[in-house]
This record gives C-alpha cells, structure tokens and sequence, in this order.
C-alpha cells in the first residue's frame, strides 16, 4: 500500500512576511492519518484552525491566501504557496502549521529551506492509504486575449508533469529560459525546483508597497531586476530560475487542493488567480476527476513510492 506521510517530529522557524513585514513564528508538527494539512493561527485570543482547500482560498492578489471557508475578511494566512510546495515535492499528506501572524514567512524566497526544516524533523509513513486527486478529462481556463492572453489546462496523466511558458516582454528575464517542464515522479523537486526565489521588479515596488505589498520584500528574499538587469549581487541559482519560480508556485497553489494531482499542468502566463480558478473548474466538474489509492504499490506511478531523503 502507498501511504501517508506526515513528520517524525516538530520543527520550528522565525522570519518576516513577505507582504506584510511582520515578524512571524512558524511550528510544523505532526498531523494525525486524514488530517490534511491545516494551519492554526495560535495569535488570535481563540485559536483559529485553517484546512487547506480549494475553496479555503480567498485572496490570489501576489500570493495564495486561505481563510475559514474561503471567506474574505476572516481570519487568514497568506502566501502558503511556497510552503505548500514543499510538502508537495515530500510527499506530506498532514501536517499542523501553528503560526503567529497572518502570513508565512518567506525566510529566502524558495521553498528550499521549508524543504530542509521538513527533513530535519523526519518523514514518516502512516497506515493509511494515500489518496490522490486523478484527473480523467480535460480542463482549461483562459483569460484575456491577444498579448493580455493567460491560459492553464489539466490533462490525464499517470503522474504529475508541469510545464510553465512565461512571456514578461523584459530585456533582463527574456535573457533567461522562457519555458521549463518538470515531471514530480523524477525525485529531483529538491535539486531543480525548490531553490528557485520569488522575483520582483523595481519600477513596482513604489506601487505595491502602497497597496500594503511586498513590505518584507529585500534582495535576501527575492530577486530584484530593474529595468535591465537582475540587481542580486550573486545573480540567478538557475538559468531559468524566473520560470521555475513559476512551477514552484504551481506545484503549491495545485496542492491546496487538499491531495497531491495526478495530471498534466500547463500553463502560459499563469499565477496564483488562474491556478486556484482551475481547481475550482475541475472539482465542479464530477466528470473530471476521481479519488484513487495504490494498495499495490507497483501500480503507483513511478517515483512515487519512495520516501524523500534525509537532507
């Protein structure tokens, strides 16, 4: 039987929000067999817990945000996604996040050190049978025409395989691979992926910062391109680090379906709004998708059956 994986202890970690600035305590523990992933904020005077869903998302403005219900002005957290790509590229089924503010910190913009704190407090299977969300029809969304034009699709597939397409029209990221496609079932989220940092351009940092963005954002966290060029004293972890930024996003905002997708991602010009509107098409479609387990293990796509290793 594939099973499920939750930690072998808790760990804890201290950083800053992104958008926000605050100074956040963050502890992963343990979850029970069908817990899911939920964040609790133990800030508030009655703790509030979160479970990751699709419909717990009520805000995609920069960043993936979940609140009780999906509820806009309710308690929330913000800006999962990264750790949520962690837990995808682990294989974690459940997981509590206690958390002391309303966003994750962004400790240095990937998800690579959420990968390390994971592995640090171990990774154990559970008895319980891992259930995953398979796609068996086609879903797309698109938005806009012409140069505006963004677009995503899931396909069926006996894995899960993404591929991004950005297009930012920008000297700087056009010097950059355009296009990355990475398959899940390689074991390699670690090595290719997760290393790859959140951006940002400096002719909108004025205007983000304005609108209460980007407050915690520095060239610690994130890489700062200006109208030529990329200003990171130590450039770029990838050639394509831009793009896999993108399919890291994706890989969290797909998981907050609530099970890890067995399906082909594609997206051109995408982000965390497109992503989110995707799930939401393909789960009000009963016709698209079905819950699958593996008792047989070797029925399992392949990749998929071995724990990730010790960091």
């Amino acid at each position: 039987m594939l099973k499920q994986r939750t930690l072998k202890s808790l760990t804890r970690a201290v950083g800053v929000g992104l958008h926000s600035g605050q100074r956040v305590e963050m502890t992963l523990r343990p979850a029970a067999p069908n817990t899911g992933i939920v964040f609790r904020r133990v800030d508030l005077p009655v703790p509030v817990d979160i479970p990751v869903r699709f419909d717990s998302v009520s805000e995609t403005r920069m960043a993936s945000t979940i609140s009780p219900g999906g509820q806009p002005g309710g308690p929330k957290v913000q800006t999962i996604e990264h750790l949520m790509s962690a837990c995808a590229g682990l294989g974690l089924d459940n997981l509590y996040v206690d958390i002391t503010a309303d966003e994750v910190p962004i400790l240095d913009g990937s998800s690579a050190s959420f990968v390390f704190l994971l592995q640090s407090a171990g990774i154990e299977l559970q008895n319980a049978p891992k259930r995953f969300l398979k796609v068996t029809k086609t879903v797309e969304v698109r938005e806009g025409e012409g140069a505006r034009l963004i677009w995503a699709r899931l396909e069926p597939h006996h894995g899960f395989k993404l591929t991004f397409q950005i297009d930012f029209n920008h000297p700087a990221v056009d010097a950059t691979g355009q296009e990355v496609t990475f398959d899940m079932g390689s074991g390699r989220y670690k090595q290719e992926i997760a290393r790859a940092r959140t951006f940002g351009f400096t002719k909108d940092v004025e205007a983000m910062r304005s609108r209460g963005l980007t407050l915690g954002g520095s060239m610690d966290n994130a890489i700062v391109i200006d109208d030529y060029r990329v200003l990171n004293s130590d450039g770029l972890r990838y050639d394509d680090e831009i793009a896999k930024h993108k399919i890291l996003d994706a890989i969290g905002d797909l998981y907050i379906a609530g099970a890890p997708l067995l399906a082909a991602y594609t997206s051109f010009r995408g982000g965390h709004a497109l992503n989110n509107k995707l799930l939401r098409a393909l789960l009000s479609d009963a016709g698209a998708y079905e819950y699958v387990t593996f008792e047989d293990e070797t029925r399992a796509p392949s990749g998929f059956t071995e724990l990730a290793p010790a960091w």
